[in-house]
């Protein structure tokens, strides 16, 4: 278990009107029907999250950091990752007692990219068509995050809380996109050494890669126990909104003379 059932996201550094929120249905480009929540915020957006989850997919907790990104001024979808294997969740959400064990192994790079567009596709629909969309994982959606730095998505950018560098596999090879790479310090699941291993190569192949590493934090820092590490926590949200302020800068800037 990454976090505990009753666990919520520390607020952001800074804060406004979230317009709207709410659970949807989003259909993959293989046809796949799958559970999501989008939240917007009362202002203009500079660009987009999508939050890729932990192993537990659409639980309650990413159903709330979808609303702190939309305080934060981004529009935000969260997507559930096991509608293929395991069907639709039956109130939207992922309930404590969800089987993540015997799906999360069956959950392929090729449905979550899909799941990943459809959320894209749905945030430039209810925004611009230019929208620049960041993804933000956390453990397994951390992994898969940082392995689409590749680049095969529409994204402008990856953001990746103590992912597994072995889930990431070739793909770092060909990273190209910003990546930002929050590590613990006292990761059990996946050695520092190894994570930094990982930045280097994707560094090596033309990625910007930002790396922090939280000395001391447990994994799932920032959602178990984000109250015992506020401090990280705080200074992981600032680096967040930081990669997504430069991606809507970038695109506000639009291409170079």
């Amino acid at each position: 278990m990454c976090h505990d059932v009753d666990s919520r996201p520390p607020s952001p550094p800074r804060s406004g009107d979230v317009a709207e929120r709410g659970l949807l249905t989003l259909t993959s480009a293989d046809g796949t029907e799958f559970d999501a929540a989008f939240a917007a915020p009362a202002g203009e957006a500079g660009a987009g999250v999508v939050v890729l989850p932990d192993v537990r997919g659409l639980h309650p907790y990413y159903v709330a950091l979808a609303e702190r990104f939309a305080e934060a001024g981004f529009p935000a979808v969260a997507v559930d990752y096991y509608a293929r294997t395991a069907g639709r969740a039956g109130q939207g959400t992922r309930d404590q007692d969800f089987d993540w064990k015997a799906h999360m192994p069956q959950a392929t790079a090729e449905g979550i990219d899909g799941d990943t567009a459809a959320a894209v596709a749905y945030l430039r629909g209810r925004t611009r068509p230019d929208l620049p969309v960041i993804t933000v994982g956390f453990c397994f959606g951390g992994s898969n995050a940082w392995r689409q730095a590749a680049g095969t998505l529409p994204l402008a950018g990856t953001a990746g809380f103590y992912g597994r560098p072995q889930l990431v596999g070739d793909a770092a090879g060909s990273a190209h996109l910003p990546v930002l790479m929050l590590i613990a310090g006292d990761d059990m699941a996946t050695p520092v050494a190894d994570q930094l291993a990982l930045a280097e190569t994707m560094r090596a192949a033309g990625a910007d890669v930002e790396t922090a590493v939280y000395d001391g934090a447990p994994h799932s820092f920032f959602d178990r126990s984000s109250d015992q590490w506020a401090e990280a926590s705080a200074d992981a949200w600032r680096r967040v909104l930081a990669l997504l302020d430069r991606v809507a800068g970038s695109a506000a800037a639009g291409p170079a003379s």
